[in-house]
């Protein structure tokens, strides 16, 4: 049986896969800088994030 047989699948498979991955990254890509617009928002109204102030208290701590 000539590989020719099963060439729209084979082709199908990797399309899909390659699709498939596109979106992938392109989504984490998007929500990253989703994440990092949220963050910048928070630290602006003064929100900050926790493992700062913790490096800030053992630092202060650590002085003493």
């Amino acid at each position: 049986m000539p590989a020719t047989a099963h060439i729209e699948f084979i082709v199908g498979a990797y399309g899909a896969g390659i699709v498939v991955i596109v979106a992938l990254i392109a989504w984490v890509m998007f929500d990253y800088r989703l994440q990092r617009r949220i963050l910048a928002e928070l630290e602006t109204t003064g929100i900050s994030r926790r493992s700062a102030r913790d490096s800030a208290e053992r630092t202060v701590s650590d002085g003493a």
